[in-house]
């Protein structure tokens, strides 16, 4: 698993090697743009890549075909081991509920709402991702299990 054996791979196996994924088609995609990124301005080094301060950084990775705002986060966030926070579907829905939604309802400022009130860890921000994401699927649900939540008596969503 090099970038140089990635880019070498024909599509269609690409695909087929990350099929469970789900969207295996458009993630070999994305999966090709990022190593032919990688090549012409890190050659090949993600060391190089991660060296890179987090703006300058995540700034590069959304030119990336294909890389989103959370995606390109999580790689700052679990690969390169900077301190940045990872804003998902779960996040969105819990701070929902709890009514502590920023004014404006988009992925920056529910990002900003966390990186004003967390000091900058990127272990305590991977931490607190992990937290948000098993709550989400375990509990908070898109039809919530609130008998069983920890967070009941601070919660408005109804029941």
């Amino acid at each position: 698993m090099t970038p140089t054996s990635l880019r070498k791979l024909p599509l269609s196996k690409l695909a087929k090697l990350i099929y469970p994924s789900g969207y295996y088609n458009a993630k070999a995609l994305k999966l090709k743009s990022f190593v032919e990124h990688l090549e012409e301005t890190h050659q090949d080094s993600l060391e190089k890549l991660f060296s890179l301060d987090i703006h300058r950084l995540r700034s590069e990775l959304l030119n990336i075909h294909g890389i989103g705002p959370e995606t390109a986060d999580s790689i700052i966030l679990y690969a390169a081991l900077k301190p940045i926070f990872v804003v998902d579907a779960y996040t969105r829905r819990i701070i929902n509920r709890l009514e502590l939604s920023p004014p404006r309802d988009d992925y920056a400022s529910f990002q900003q709402l966390f990186m004003d009130n967390l000091p900058a860890d990127e272990k305590l921000f991977n931490e607190y991702h992990a937290l948000f994401v098993r709550h989400g699927k375990e509990v908070c649900k898109k039809v919530p299990l609130c008998e069983r939540c920890c967070l009941k008596g601070l919660c408005s969503h109804p029941k």
